[in-house]
């Protein structure tokens, strides 16, 4: 797993042990990027679900402000600091260890970019969807990024947030939400 450009690129990231985390793949990765390229520089991001850290690591190299970081595993915010640390983006970011969901609930900051990367046998997008959407922490013209499997069906959100566009990458799938603003 490496970072794929901007001030990181190249830099090898740490992974978990075991299997209860599963990393997003290079191809899906760059798939991703490719989509919202254009939709990361100087903005907040939120790496809900972190994991290894690698979404929002890969936001900060390509120039994000600052990105948060949530994990629940004490083990998952251990690398994602030691991530960090690697590559020198440490300074623009924060790392909390603890429930995604209870820690959503507790922003009060917006966000342009926030990622949705749960495990994927549970209902933790469906409710990370409707939680974002109530308190509604996304800056208008910000995106939502959730990965899933290829057959899940994700919900429809209202006004001013929308479903936009869904992308296969083999058994994955990667769907955006957009949140519109104001004409």
């Amino acid at each position: 797993m490496r970072v794929i450009t901007g001030t990181a690129r190249g830099k090898r990231l740490a992974e978990l042990e075991g299997m209860e985390t599963r990393p997003t793949t290079d191809r899906v990765k760059e798939g991703v990027f490719n989509a919202i390229q254009f939709d990361i520089e100087g903005r907040r991001v939120l790496d809900l679900f972190a994991g290894t850290g690698q979404l929002g690591i890969e936001c900060l190299s390509r120039g994000a402000e600052q990105c948060l970081f949530v994990d629940q595993r004490r083990d998952a915010a251990a690398v994602i600091r030691k991530n960090l640390q690697s590559t020198g983006l440490s300074d623009r970011a924060k790392v909390v260890q603890g429930d995604s969901l209870s820690c959503l609930k507790s922003q009060r900051q917006k966000f342009h970019l926030i990622f949705l990367d749960p495990p994927y046998d549970t209902e933790l997008l469906e409710s990370a969807l409707k939680t974002i959407a109530e308190i509604d922490i996304l800056s208008e013209n910000g995106i939502i990024v959730c990965e899933s499997r290829v057959d899940k069906e994700l919900p429809p959100l209202s006004a001013p947030y929308r479903k936009d566009r869904a992308y296969r990458y083999g058994k994955i799938k990667v769907t955006l939400y957009r949140k519109d603003g104001a004409e």
